[in-house]
């Protein structure tokens, strides 16, 4: 089982998460691609490029679509994918989130998709909060 993985996100987002991710790990266990949307870029054209990435990603274990904030552009364009239920979208990529699901290589969409959600919110920390308990803790 192998799920294809689509960055949609603002301008070099997604290759920087990708490129950081890939450089932690030290491979990239699952088909990924970056689609780039930049100010001024056509979004018809953009959904027609990223129709093109999913389908040659999708070897028919699905397409796990992350995107970098629900309501812009790419996140529009991230769900306009999901006519397929080969097809999940997650907003609000980060690097806890990509590292997540690519320590999960084998697992099906609905559960990648899981992990997606669950890295990027427990990779979320109020530092300031964190040193204020852990003084307490002392």
């Amino acid at each position: 089982m192998s799920i294809g993985v689509l960055l949609i996100t603002h301008d070099q987002v997604g290759q920087a998460l990708l490129h950081t991710a890939t450089a932690t790990l030290g491979m990239c266990p699952l088909p990924v691609e970056v689609l780039a949307v930049k100010r001024g870029d056509d979004p018809e054209l953009l959904l027609g490029q990223a129709k093109e990435l999913v389908a040659s990603l999708n070897i028919g274990d699905g397409v796990l679509v992350l995107t970098d904030m629900y309501g812009s552009t790419p996140s529009n364009i991230a769900r306009a994918l999901q006519v397929s239920t080969l097809v999940e979208v997650v907003a609000g990529v980060n690097l806890p989130m990509l590292i997540r699901i690519l320590n999960y290589p084998r697992l099906s969409l609905m559960e990648l998709t899981a992990k997606a959600v669950s890295g990027g919110r427990d990779g979320i920390f109020d530092c300031c909060l964190q040193e204020k308990t852990s003084s307490h803790d002392s």
